[in-house]
């Protein structure tokens, strides 16, 4: 079992920061890598030609390392989920009359790229919303995203945990059907890889998206892209040089190249050897892969478990354990229950929560100790009978 890490983040002693799924705080390792490498920016001689590849490749290592996958030139650098996403949207065999699944009230950069495709070419999304009641809520969601895939069904694109309120869809059942009825599985990763085991080997998605700073405990605007082979002959968004062959030698870059880079390189973002967040991000990997995620999870899971169960208890509705992770958890509040007045009391305490929809987001991670989930609770609870 993992101990707390609070030290090795800057945060402050006297806030409870329970809000990882909004932003990862920064790694005090991070920091040191980030402050190093705009210094080395400052004079270009430190920068070789060959640093415009060399740490990208180790930053595709670390997290093919991460997700289990056996070919890190499967992996791109991006610079947003949306990116990502747009770039398997614009490479998706979709026609008329066809369509692309999705889960209800999911994060926009995993609709609106769809939404585009779909007008484009005459095909529809289909949202599957989740059942009306809260008894087995997640999983009658899942049979119901399970029933709606059928041979018309050219994509399903879903999260691993909803970013709303946690809910954990069955990815293994979802691929299943999918390849039974050759559509495509595309995963926005963003709030589950790096908290909660992911494995691309056993899952296989045709593409799995990931921003870098929340979970993954990277800086701001870079993220990465595991593609299969469903994608690896697709155009890139963007048509820069370095996504071409042989871009490594810079005094041949005149005699224009056809051909890309191998796999999912040729979906690189420009400027993709950013030499400031590239550094940091390894950092951030290299961590996360000594910690091991599954030891953050069951570390997550420790510091919630007595909370949730007391919350339960107080009226209060959580997901069931096989259907949400422990890093990410939604909560409903009883009826009659002053949102606004929790929200000011945990404010007034400096417990940084986040609220989207109807759930309040509980979000903790190695940096927290089960005194800070308690504290929470004891604090949403104050009058809750009122």
């Amino acid at each position: 079992m993992l101990n707390c890490k609070f030290n090795k983040f800057s945060l402050p002693r006297k806030s409870t920061f329970l809000n990882c799924a909004y932003m990862s705080p920064m790694l005090k390792s991070v920091e040191k890598v980030g402050i190093k490498a705009v210094r080395r920016k400052r004079n270009p001689i430190e920068i070789p030609p060959e640093a415009f590849f060399t740490e990208t490749e180790i930053l595709r290592g670390e997290f093919a390392k991460l997700i289990h996958a056996s070919d890190s030139n499967r992996v791109a650098i991006i610079p947003s989920v949306s990116y990502g996403i747009s770039t398997a949207a614009q490479n998706l065999k979709i026609g008329k009359g066809e369509e692309v699944i999705v889960a209800s009230a999911q994060f926009p950069s995993n609709y609106y790229p769809w939404k585009r495709i779909c007008d484009e070419r005459g095909a529809s999304i289909t949202t599957i919303a989740p059942p009306d009641t809260l008894e087995d809520r997640g999983a009658k969601w899942n049979e119901k995203i399970l029933t709606a895939i059928t041979t018309k069904t050219k994509a399903v694109a879903i999260a691993h945990t909803h970013w709303a309120d946690g809910t954990k869809f069955d990815l293994q059942a979802i691929r299943k059907k999918t390849r039974e009825l050759g559509a495509a599985l595309v995963i926005d990763g963003t709030q589950s890889v790096g908290a909660m085991p992911f494995d691309a080997s056993t899952i296989q998605p045709d593409a799995l998206i990931v921003g870098g700073y929340k979970w993954l405990l990277g800086p701001y605007s870079i993220g990465l892209a595991y593609f299969s082979d469903y994608f690896l002959d697709g155009k890139p968004l963007e048509e820069n040089w370095i996504a071409r062959k042989n871009s490594e030698d810079f005094s041949k870059l005149i005699h224009y190249e056809e051909a890309y880079q191998e796999g999912a390189l040729r979906f690189d973002v420009g400027e993709k050897s950013n030499f400031i967040l590239v550094p940091m991000m390894i950092a951030a990997l290299k961590q996360l892969n000594k910690w091991k995620v599954e030891n953050i999870q069951a570390y997550c899971e420790h510091i919630t478990r007595a909370s949730v169960e007391k919350l339960r208890e107080r009226g209060f509705w959580i997901e069931h354990e096989n259907f949400r992770g422990s890093h990410l958890i939604g909560i409903r509040v009883p009826a009659g229950f002053d949102m606004q007045a929790a929200r000011e009391r945990l404010l007034k305490n400096r417990i940084y929560v986040s609220y989207r929809g109807d759930s309040i987001r509980l979000a903790p991670n190695v940096y927290n100790d089960e005194s800070d989930v308690k504290k929470f609770v004891k604090v949403l609870c104050e009058r809750s009978a009122k």
